[in-house]
């Protein structure tokens, strides 16, 4: 799916998945390299960034991205007319609008100039995150490692996806706490066991981050997806069962 890419890779690689590649085309040099570029680092994504639509422009020439997300306002044209000319080249990439114009004409405009999703500023990462994951499941597929109708991960652990199809990206630390738990669903999964997941220092590791780590998932995965609340059981002092 992806092709080589323009910048930094993610952390984590996962034997047959290819990561997704995300040129962020964005002139807020503090918000592309200090926010967007590390935060999609840690839910997966090989991404680059880029200032202007020129220096997209001619990167595309070697190799496109699976996915672009740029703002309206650039410094050198527009974003309206940087997705028509990236529409124009393929059908096939992923584009999403990110920008402060939040009315409705513009998202309008944006989606009709071929975008395939139009957030507003500020986002929130794990929003846009889940976003892009979806974006690139719809448009090149992908696998679960469990049959659809239940709790699953997917896009190379990067995902869960609930029963009925949600998607919550997860970060680094999740997803590898995340995939012992969906890995032994229905059997307790020691404390030990699940921080050795997340970290290589057991030693200097606060266990209370593993209580805290799964207090923020339960309350991503209801925001995300009400009314499907996530089937984790916390077993006290011993672990935890999912499923």
């Amino acid at each position: 799916m992806a092709l080589p890419p323009f910048g930094a890779p993610s952390m984590t690689a996962t034997a047959g998945y290819s990561p997704v590649n995300v040129c962020i085309l964005e002139d807020d040099a503090v918000l592309r390299e200090r926010l967007l570029l590390p935060r999609l680092r840690e839910y997966g994504f090989e991404v680059a960034g880029m200032e202007t639509a020129q220096a997209l422009y001619r990167a595309i020439e070697t190799r496109l991205p699976d996915i672009v997300v740029l703002d309206v306002g650039l410094p050198d044209t527009d974003g309206f007319e940087v997705t028509r000319r990236l529409r124009e080249r393929s059908a096939r990439i992923g584009i999403v609008m990110l920008t402060g114009r939040g009315e409705v004409h513009d998202r309008v405009r944006g989606l009709s100039e071929g975008a395939d999703a139009y957030l507003s500023k500020p986002v929130q990462i794990d929003l846009l995150a889940a976003t892009l994951h979806s974006l690139a499941r719809r448009l090149f597929g992908g696998t679960d490692l469990a049959p659809a109708g239940g709790w699953r991960l997917g896009a190379g652990d990067w995902c869960l996806l609930s029963p009925s199809g949600r998607s919550i990206a997860l970060t680094r630390s999740e997803r590898r706490a995340l995939a012992p738990l969906v890995g032994n669903a229905g059997h307790l999964v020691g404390r030990e066991q699940l921080i050795a997941a997340m970290t290589d220092n057991v030693y200097d590791f606060d266990p209370h981050q593993l209580d805290s780590l799964v207090h923020r998932l339960r309350k991503k995965v209801a925001a995300a997806a009400p009314g499907e609340p996530l089937p984790l059981v916390a077993v006290y002092g011993a672990g935890y069962v999912f499923g």
